[in-house]
């Protein structure tokens, strides 16, 4: 089964690349998301993994507070997103 993790604290420069490459170390990467402004293209300084759910938890138990280009990262499961109101 695959597990969502959100990545908060990100650097601003941070590739998804650079994302699947610091988690690929704890398991397979399904995949990855960095969020971005609609507006102006940069990012928001958080993103997304999908890993499996035991390579999930090794990735969290490991990279949650660690730092990562100067910033500490904020790792967990990710919550499931709301629905907007218009």
């Amino acid at each position: 089964m695959v597990k969502t993790l959100y990545v908060g604290n990100l650097p601003y420069s941070t590739t998804e690349d650079e994302l699947k490459e610091l988690f690929g170390e704890y398991g397979e990467v399904s995949s990855t998301k960095i969020i971005t402004d609609r507006e102006t293209g940069r990012s928001r300084g958080f993103g997304f993994v999908e890993m499996s759910d035991d390579d999930a938890q090794k990735a969290i138990d490991s990279l949650n507070g660690v730092n990562f280009g100067g910033r500490n990262l904020k790792v967990n499961e990710a919550r499931e997103r709301k629905p907007r109101r218009f």
